[in-house]
């Protein structure tokens, strides 16, 4: 199963740091990482970059496949000034 890393706001809206979600595929795991953790943590992954293993996936990410051991990053936009 995958690990999905959160930083920043996504990290406060699931209330953890990190997890392991089963998924056959990255959209798989997004969207139960969606529904575990409710409706703040869906609106912080819409506005995300998704990673997988340090690389942004291709053109269709939802269809990329997932293995034991593949991480997950959702990183969301930092704003500053």
């Amino acid at each position: 199963m995958p690990t999905v890393l959160m930083f920043a706001s996504a990290r406060e809206a699931a209330g953890r740091a990190s997890d392991v979600i089963d998924g056959r595929t990255l959209g798989e795991v997004l969207d139960e990482a969606s529904r575990r953790y409710g409706d703040g943590f869906a609106q912080v992954l819409a506005h995300s970059r998704v990673w997988l293993n340090g690389e942004a996936p291709d053109d269709e990410p939802h269809g990329t496949l997932c293995t034991t051991g593949d991480e997950i990053a959702v990183l969301p936009p930092i704003s500053g000034g």
